[in-house]
């Protein structure tokens, strides 16, 4: 089955852009990256093109303030690149849960243009969008042009990822490696943190983790588990480790039983080669896989997300700093609330003690207690009050479902840093939490 007829350079996508045009691209590793690399090359011929992303990982120059006149960037989920890119004034951030960020940006705009990473065209004549099935597919469907980068580097993934070549518009020749997101190394303060979640997954649960240092401490501490399943909204490398050692077989899964199930896949190059035609990965519809209800059918479901800054009533700021936007909501929510509806799940929020900031009086660095008695002044709260479960530091853990705000504020400063802990009871007092002590 040939689609030669559909191959087009990218010079070629290029010269369909038209100002005023909404152009989606894919998340992540799969975003499009021979495309969004070039599209500062038409900046002298477009005007207010809007661009929605989401945790971009290829390199482009449409974020630099040159370009302000000729793209604005909507993102899902901040990159460094964009938190960079803000005080530009053309990057601006989508308030969403992961499992309705398309539903909800489609009943806002429709896409003239979807562009993103696939695999080459199998003998079937279908593709797959390998990396990412988050919002992609919606995108796709919606879009009036889709264009995709064929790449033979991309891992061949199943589940809800095959899209027909009748159905795309026309394809470009890629040959760059799926973008790398390196390994963190995890300190001892991560890995503290680690074995006190690790001491609350029992064998046979159904997990769901991120990146960063604390997540990698957390999978290095379930090496001793057994029978592990994994519903997450992302694949990683530390949990692809896992089930190359046996720890993950989803044997004890209530709904696709023996399979791993995610949205996207981020890692090293070891992780993709797992991936590719890897019949026990399913990457699904973000829509679906995040949805709080799915998430509940299976047993046992821990839902494992850092913080950035905790407050003493349980509210959780996990993607701003103040007001300024750092990363995204993503499906903190979704599967934070999706596993406390799970039969014996829990949902854990992870951070350290301290920080250490600047200090805008004097320039140098302070510690300053990360459980705080009221978040930063603007700071968007990702995970309510009313949602929070389990709240660990390297202190320990903090159990606040159904707990009383007096309740919160005493376990809550149980696990704050002891240097802070006297000043807490205080300003929990000074700022109207508690009446009196």
């Amino acid at each position: 089955m040939s689609f030669e007829e559909k191959y087009i350079s990218v010079e070629k996508a290029l010269s369909m852009v038209k100002s005023g045009d909404v152009i989606v691209t894919g998340l992540g590793a799969a975003e499009a990256g021979l495309f969004m690399g070039q599209l500062h090359t038409i900046a002298d011929r477009v005007k207010h093109v809007k661009v929605t992303n989401c945790l971009p990982s290829h390199p482009s120059e449409i974020y630099k303030p040159e370009y302000v006149e000729s793209f604005e960037v909507d993102g899902w989920f901040f990159a460094p690149q964009m938190r960079k890119a803000h005080a530009n004034g053309n990057m601006a951030y989508i308030p969403n849960h992961l499992h309705l960020a398309a539903t909800k940006r489609l009943q806002f705009v429709k896409p003239n243009i979807y562009v993103g990473a696939a695999t080459l065209p199998d003998k079937h004549g279908y593709v797959s969008l390998s990396l990412s099935n988050t919002y992609e597919k919606r995108m796709i469907e919606a879009a009036d042009l889709v264009i995709l980068e064929v790449n033979p580097n991309m891992p061949y993934t199943f589940g809800d990822v095959q899209v027909p070549v009748s159905d795309v518009d026309y394809l470009i020749r890629a040959d760059y490696m799926p973008p790398v997101t390196p390994d963190l190394p995890f300190t001892e303060k991560d890995a503290a943190i680690g074995k006190l979640i690790a001491d609350m997954v029992p064998d046979g649960s159904c997990i769901q983790l991120g990146i960063g240092g604390i997540p990698n401490a957390v999978a290095a501490a379930l090496e001793s588990k057994n029978d592990l399943g994994v519903h997450t909204e992302m694949l990683t490398s530390g949990m692809m480790r896992l089930a190359k050692m046996g720890v993950i077989n989803g044997k004890r899964k209530q709904i696709n039983k023996g399979k791993i199930v995610t949205t996207f896949a981020m890692g090293i190059p070891e992780l993709y080669e797992f991936m590719d035609y890897n019949p026990g990965i399913a990457i699904m519809d973000g829509a679906w896989t995040n949805d709080p209800y799915t998430i509940a059918q299976n047993d046992n479901q821990v839902s494992i997300n850092t913080s950035l800054e905790v407050d003493l009533t349980g509210q959780c700021a996990s993607e701003s700093l103040g007001s300024r936007q750092f990363s995204g909501t993503g499906g903190q929510a979704d599967t934070a609330i999706g596993a406390q509806m799970s039969k014996n799940g829990k949902s854990i929020i992870a951070l350290y003690s301290t920080a250490m900031v600047k200090d805008p009086a004097t320039g140098e660095k302070r510690e300053v207690s990360k459980i705080v008695p009221q978040l930063m002044a603007g700071a968007a709260v990702s995970l309510s009050r009313n949602d929070v479960d389990r709240v660990v530091t390297e202190y320990g853990v903090a159990e606040l479902r159904g707990t009383s705000i007096r309740d919160r504020v005493a376990r809550l400063i149980e696990i704050a840093h002891p240097k802070f802990r006297e000043e807490l009871w205080d300003q929990a007092v000074e700022v109207g939490i508690l009446g009196r002590r």
